[in-house]
């Protein structure tokens, strides 16, 4: 890692702002360009429900694997190189995910797909934090909203190449050049250094950073039941037509987004303690109101509620996580979004085995209960 010296001469600036938002914007990108392949993915390798579900599975568990290693990799080899290295392994495997047939070889290919991922997730937090720090003023809303817009650039630019009539890999190809120009442009304002602070490059979270942990977990778990299970309430529990469903989590992201985008504004204004209580409060009083209102139009009105409240929840938490001194950023940061992630990945099936065993409007109340619980934690953190 570079001496402190070096870190001082090149302290972070406009330039390494820009670059920031961008690296977020290529994550967001990457990662949503994936969803609309899928559905050719499941044609051509013949897959069922369930082994699509199991394959899947890959790309979380190459997420989850990669995560912790890049605390010891970024502190070795820099924010730079690891953005950038991270970046090509996406761009590398996601035309073979345009074109593989073989089931083994698509799940190896999202092994590493994911791994890009979570590496780059990582990575780009880190950065985010000391170039924030460097600013001396919130920013981090702001960047966890190029990763929103890149998801919807993603997404649905991926499906309008798709829908003119181009090939899978042509588009896939189209998202790689994206990437490539944008790597080209902003590489060199990437961090060479990968955070300050000495102790061990890996260590179990504690203190502080597993509370920070667990309010990540559940916030993320919020996010990854409002994808997989906002369009079934509204179809099963309020008699939504299936061609409608969609609208539920639409209306849950676009308001994230546009919460992310005006965050830094907010947060300087209210501070980040209040922006904990409040967006808490938001959300799970968002999530009683989609599932105690029998109307399915205020069901949507609360999931629109539950992505305002949550949209600055997490950038706030990173933001702690850089003021904390328990444990290194480049330790930290890689801990909180290992967990972070874990929620997305086993939210969806904890509300699945509680509504299984009740219902899934108790199911969806027991996480608007823990999301007061995140608000009334606010108070506890040095944030």
């Amino acid at each position: 890692m570079a001496s402190a010296e070096t870190m001082t001469a090149t302290s972070p600036g406009g330039a390494e702002q820009i670059s920031t938002r961008i690296a977020f914007f290529i994550a967001g990108f990457g990662v949503a360009a994936w969803a609309p392949l899928v559905p050719f993915a499941k044609a051509r390798a013949s897959l069922d429900e369930g082994t699509l579900g199991v394959l899947l599975l890959c790309l979380g568990v190459g997420s989850i694997i990669a995560m912790p290693a890049s605390g010891p990799l970024v502190a070795r080899y820099g924010c730079r190189r690891l953005i950038v290295a991270s970046s090509i392994l996406m761009c590398l495997t996601l035309p073979p995910l345009a074109v593989i047939s073989n089931q083994v070889l698509l799940g190896v290919a999202l092994l590493l797909f994911g791994a890009g991922l979570g590496t780059l997730d990582c990575v780009v937090n880190i950065q985010a934090v000391i170039v924030e720090r460097a600013s001396g003023r919130p920013m981090m809303s702001g960047f966890h909203g190029l990763f929103s817009v890149g998801g919807i650039a993603g997404a649905g630019g991926v499906s309008a190449v798709l829908s003119l009539g181009a090939s899978p890999l042509l588009a896939s190809l189209c998202v790689v050049a994206l990437i490539g120009a944008l790597l080209f442009y902003a590489a060199p304002s990437f961090l060479p250094y990968g955070g300050q602070g000495d102790g061990p490059t890996f260590a179990i979270p504690h203190g502080i950073v597993l509370f920070i942990g667990i309010l990540c977990f559940t916030v993320f778990l919020t996010e990854g039941a409002m994808l997989d299970w906002s369009a079934v309430f509204l179809t099963s529990v309020r008699g939504v037509d299936p061609s409608h469903a969609g609208l539920g989590y639409t209306a849950f992201a676009t308001t994230m987004t546009v919460g992310r985008l005006m965050g830094d504004r907010i947060v300087q204004r209210l501070g980040p303690t209040r922006i904990i209580l409040f967006g808490g409060l938001l959300a799970g009083g968002g999530l009683a109101l989609a599932t105690l209102s029998p109307s399915w139009i205020a069901g949507l009105a609360g999931f629109a509620l539950v992505g305002a409240g949550c949209s600055n929840i997490v950038p706030v938490l990173f933001t702690a996580v850089g003021r904390q001194n328990t444990m290194p950023e480049r330790v930290a940061v890689p801990a909180i979004s290992t967990l972070g992630y874990a929620g997305i990945l086993a939210g969806p099936a904890a509300i699945g085995f509680v509504a299984h065993a009740t219902s899934l409007t108790l199911a969806l109340l027991g996480l608007a209960g823990l999301l007061v619980a995140v608000a009334a934690s606010g108070r506890f953190l040095r944030v």
